[in-house]
């Protein structure tokens, strides 16, 4: 099976029972993406397209490119060939704050939260941040009291308002990244492994979350994770990643069908 760019399901906002969803021009857009380092290739000739209100996760196992792809997509690192678009335009070479202001926003692996801070205060500063003001953490949590409530709301976070980030738990977390995430009101969220730490018990609120953001709000998403039954009642198409390349892309039923996936992950856990 080839990539495709074909879609079967998504939509800006959720369809009405037995409705065909259907997606407008493509949100995201890659072309011959590669990213080589020291003669290394860690992505190579990656091209795909994303459509507005997609759910488009990837799989693959560690070392398979996944996260350095986000890493271009975001801007985090320059590719080293390659294009990439937001709304048709060219952003192969704008910096991540200038893709965000775009509308683009991402979740990392690992938490960068700090645990001295309240939820409130990390929410307001993002909203601060978004609004275009520098990070002043001693203005008060009420500066941008419409949004923190709004966001903390959403997130299932409001009982947890001036509680510390250090001591929630992964699963809040990983809501709290979300918060942040949102208060800026992006378009194409890229998520990376939102569930990872996070115990059994909260995968499912979690995953509830990420698909009313998704279903409710329209919201387009990209999502890297591990758990292949939350990718399986998530996504509209599932990207297989292997050795820094796209092997397959399609809806989750065809790609897990393929025989070249399997022959690929023979003995190897998604």
């Amino acid at each position: 099976m080839t990539s495709s760019n074909t879609t079967s399901a998504g939509a800006s906002g959720p369809p009405d029972a037995g409705e065909a969803r259907t997606f407008r021009e493509p949100v995201l857009r890659l072309r011959d993406v590669g990213w080589t380092i020291g003669g290394a290739t860690i992505v190579d000739s990656v091209a795909f397209d994303v459509h507005e209100g997609e759910f488009l996760a990837f799989i693959g196992p560690n070392g398979a490119g996944k996260t350095s792809l986000f890493n271009l997509v975001s801007g985090l690192n320059p590719v080293s060939r390659g294009t990439i678009e937001l709304d048709g335009r060219d952003v192969t070479t704008q910096a991540a704050h200038a893709r965000a202001r775009r509308g683009l926003g991402r979740t990392f692996q690992t938490s960068s939260l700090w645990h001295g801070m309240t939820v409130a205060d990390h929410v307001r500063l993002a909203a601060q941040a978004a609004d275009g003001g520098s990070y002043r953490v001693w203005r008060r949590a009420d500066t941008y009291p419409e949004q923190v409530d709004r966001v903390l709301a959403r997130t299932q976070l409001a009982h947890r308002a001036d509680a510390c980030a250090g001591s929630l738990s992964h699963g809040e977390k990983r809501k709290l990244e979300l918060a942040v995430l949102l208060v800026g009101e992006p378009r194409l969220m890229l998520l990376d492994e939102p569930m990872a730490g996070v115990s059994a018990e909260e995968v499912p609120a979690l995953t509830e979350l990420i698909r009313s953001l998704h279903k409710e709000e329209g919201r387009t998403v990209l999502m890297v994770e591990h758990h292949m039954d939350v990718l399986l009642g998530l996504a509209d198409r599932l990207a297989v990643m292997h050795h820094g390349t796209l092997l397959a892309l399609d809806t989750p039923q065809a790609v897990m069908a393929d025989p070249t996936v399997q022959q690929a992950y023979l003995g190897e856990e998604l």
